[in-house]
């Protein structure tokens, strides 16, 4: 059980500043779909050399935990990634600016750690975060895998990082999405044989308690954090947990995806996010406009005028109203209503796929089942 803290999110800290604007015309945030492009066959999706990783998803990045590598154990702020499969945290060694400000990993002074030599490079949109592979003992709460495979980042690109409140991103997709062809955690903890059952959990909160932002729990379920039952879906392609979705229903009335599409659970892409076309007609939907720092913005005062949006999976709906899709941010005293929905084209060989971030994870609790390659949902306390 590691218990999930909230921070602000790097685009936050940006906009507070008021360096957003910037930042955005600096980093065009069409790239953040890069890191999809590898699953996907090269006719449909542009090769882009190595298989790409996530920048603008962790731009809103809100939940981390702490994990420990080495003996003795050296501590590190993760996030806890499904939308990734590889384990990374930075290097003594590394020179970068972001290194500077965060927790870096000494290998030397690890009595367990196992130097595996291959260089491993992972694509950002603002540039390439380059590695090391290493092989250390991890430890996440109470359990301690040994030999984890393990990238120690010696180049972060970008000011992305540097406003990080996480020092290293610690994936849970399936092995197939992992670059460099090594052990996921999750599947060492597995074939360790460390948890009771092959399935973890999130229970994320939203609201201003930064200290308790849920948990993520490993080889179980806690039942005291859902109401009414759990509904199951089949993973339909093995490497994100991606799943059949049936319709996106406005009010009732079926808008999207009326032929049915596919979607990822991701709990590092903090936003809901769908192809641009679709987006575009949800925000009018809801009455959003776009702001000069790239965000669509709602009048606060409407909120319960709003229309409840609902995802059909596995013939079943899952509701969010407005108080749930909606992200209220202060700044300066002044509240904004941010949009939970955000553009983002994926083209693959089933049509646009949609991602279920932590938008929509926040109002359920989400179960991730390795052992019958399945997600589950329940409504969350």
């Amino acid at each position: 059980r590691i218990p999930l803290v909230r921070f602000k999110s790097i685009k936050k800290q940006l906009k507070e500043k008021g360096e957003l604007e910037e930042f955005w015309r600096n980093h065009h945030p069409d790239v953040f779909a890069r890191r999809y492009l590898h699953c996907f066959p090269a006719d449909i999706a542009l090769s882009v050399g190595t298989a790409s990783e996530r920048l603008y998803d962790y731009m809103n990045a809100q939940y981390y935990g702490v994990v420990s590598v080495g003996t003795p154990p050296q501590r590190f702020t993760v996030v806890f990634d499904t939308g990734s499969s590889n384990f990374w945290v930075p290097s003594a060694y590394c020179i970068s600016e972001a290194c500077r400000v965060h927790q870096k990993f000494k290998s030397f002074k690890s009595d367990s750690y196992e130097h595996g030599g291959e260089a491993f490079s992972l694509h950002y949109g603002s540039g390439h975060l380059l590695g090391i592979a290493g092989k250390d003992t991890l430890q996440i709460s109470n359990i301690s895998i040994k030999g984890q495979d393990f990238g120690e980042s010696v180049f972060e690109p970008g000011a992305t990082f540097v406003l990080a409140h996480f020092d290293g991103v610690l994936g849970l997709g399936y092995p197939s999405l992992a670059v460099g062809n090594v052990l996921p955690v999750f599947d060492s903890i597995m074939n360790q044989r460390l948890v009771e059952e092959p399935i973890f959990s999130f229970y994320l909160k939203r609201g201003d308690d930064t200290e308790n932002g849920g948990e993520l729990i490993l080889g179980g379920i806690d039942h005291s954090l859902y109401k009414g039952s759990i509904h199951w879906v089949p993973v339909t392609e093995k490497s994100y947990w991606q799943i059949h979705m049936n319709n996106i229903k406005i009010q009732g009335r079926v808008a999207f995806c009326s032929h049915g599409c596919e979607a990822i659970v991701d709990s590092g892409t903090s936003l809901i996010t769908g192809p641009s076309s679709q987006i575009r007609r949800l925000q009018e939907y809801i009455g959003a406009s776009p702001s000069n720092t790239g965000e669509f913005l709602v009048d606060c005062r409407r909120l319960s005028s709003l229309p409840h949006i609902s995802f059909t999976i596995g013939h079943r709906e899952y509701k969010l109203t407005a108080e749930q899709y909606i992200i209220k941010e202060s700044i300066d005293d002044q509240t904004f209503c941010m949009s939970g929905f955000q553009s983002l084209d994926i083209p693959t060989r089933t049509g646009s796929l949609w991602i279920l971030g932590d938008v929509f994870m926040s109002a359920f609790y989400c179960i991730f089942d390795r052992g019958n390659d399945r997600v589950g949902f329940a409504k969350a306390v």
